[in-house]
């Protein structure tokens, strides 16, 4: 069975609830006033007043009704037909309030030999001033919903374009990782080491297909985050061998908290091409993560050659405007704005140290 949004059926709702709850606080008013100027007459007044406002809450419909007519009109006209609707219906409603009201007190109003002073009084001091507050009031609450309505568009619109630019990023890193892994797989098959390419292989499918899988617009736990890390050095160990070690040390607090899909590979591969490859005998890239009060930080170290002193003081040194790199940053804006940091940093008596600081989160 289907079941319809609470919020969007109040909305739906939203001008029969106005309407009898504005209607139903008139009739109240006026009961309270007769309550001291008729006490022996205040259920037959109530009751009068009810009908009145019955009455009075039909002409306000159609009221509803023309103005739906004319809304698409300029203001000038919407304006006219707002005065001279008002008037219309106060004109109209006029000598049913002045008979009625005149019952419970005895008297008896035939509009047939009534004076017009007797059927239209009131008319400018009370029915005509209500129509014109009730339109007026319409209005008001018709152009608030427009403006919501705009303001809940154009957050659809910042939303949709964000989604738009983590596909676009997306899209630009799978090919950059995929050819520099096609490079190295076309090396080995060129050195005939086959049984090399063919693991590279088979490591890079399945690196893919979980890439293609997870959106960059998702959020998975670190743990799984570095089970998508392993495949990728796994297939970078196929071409560094035993030049490539790692050390992962990751609190189970941390292995829990959320993170962007394949956030990692970028500073990591980053990490191999700047720091591991250039050393003979390789080094020791390190994943410490650990929750940080109300934030998850991340530091990945290599123990490569650092930063030069050129590029520490200059904090948008080239290597970190890779595309890797500035997808990472990219990517952070994207989905926490202000509320993250990626710093880049010598390590003492190592290397780089690559630090990702976010707002911890978890399932």
């Amino acid at each position: 069975m289907k079941t319809s949004n609470p919020i969007a059926l109040i909305k739906r709702s939203q001008f029969w609830i106005l309407q009898t709850l504005g209607w139903s606080v008139w009739v109240a008013l006026l009961s309270f006033r007769d309550l001291f100027l008729w006490p022996e007459f205040l259920v037959p007044r109530m009751i009068t007043w009810t009908l009145v406002a019955l009455v009075g809450m039909a002409f306000t419909i159609g009221l509803r009704s023309l103005y739906r007519l004319f809304w698409e009109r300029g203001f000038i006209i919407r304006f006219l037909v707002t005065w001279i609707g008002s008037l219309a219906a106060a004109t109209v409603w006029q000598p049913f309030r002045n008979y009625f009201s005149a019952l419970p007190l005895g008297g008896e109003l035939d509009p047939r030999t009534a004076r017009f002073e007797e059927l239209f009084d009131g008319l400018f001091f009370s029915s005509f001033p209500l129509m014109l507050s009730w339109s007026a009031l319409y209005f008001i609450i018709k152009y608030y919903e427009l403006l919501q309505a705009e303001k809940e568009k154009s957050l659809r619109m910042e939303a949709l374009a964000s989604e738009a630019q983590l596909l676009m990023l997306r899209y630009q890193l799978n090919p950059h990782f995929l050819f520099n892994t096609l490079n190295a797989i076309s090396t080995l098959v060129l050195s005939k080491a086959t049984e090399p390419a063919n693991e590279m292989l088979t490591k890079l499918s399945q690196f893919l297909r979980y890439s293609l899988d997870h959106s960059p617009l998702q959020r998975v736990s670190l743990a799984h985050e570095l089970k998508t890390c392993q495949l990728y050095l796994d297939i970078e160990r196929v071409r560094f061998g035993d030049r490539l070690k790692t050390d992962i040390k990751v609190t189970s607090e941390a292995g829990r908290g959320l993170v962007p899909s394949m956030l990692l590979q970028p500073v990591i591969e980053n990490s191999i091409k700047h720091g591991i490859s250039k050393k003979e005998q390789g080094g020791t890239i390190s994943i410490h993560a650990a929750q940080a009060g109300e934030d998850l930080e991340i530091r990945v170290i290599d123990d490569g050659p650092g930063l030069s002193a050129e590029q520490e003081s200059d904090t948008q040194f080239s290597f970190s405007k890779g595309v890797g790199v500035s997808n990472i940053r990219s990517r952070l804006a994207e989905m926490y704005g202000a509320n993250h940091f990626l710093t880049f940093t010598n390590e003492t008596s190592r290397g780089l140290a690559v630090s990702v600081r976010i707002p911890y989160d978890t399932e």
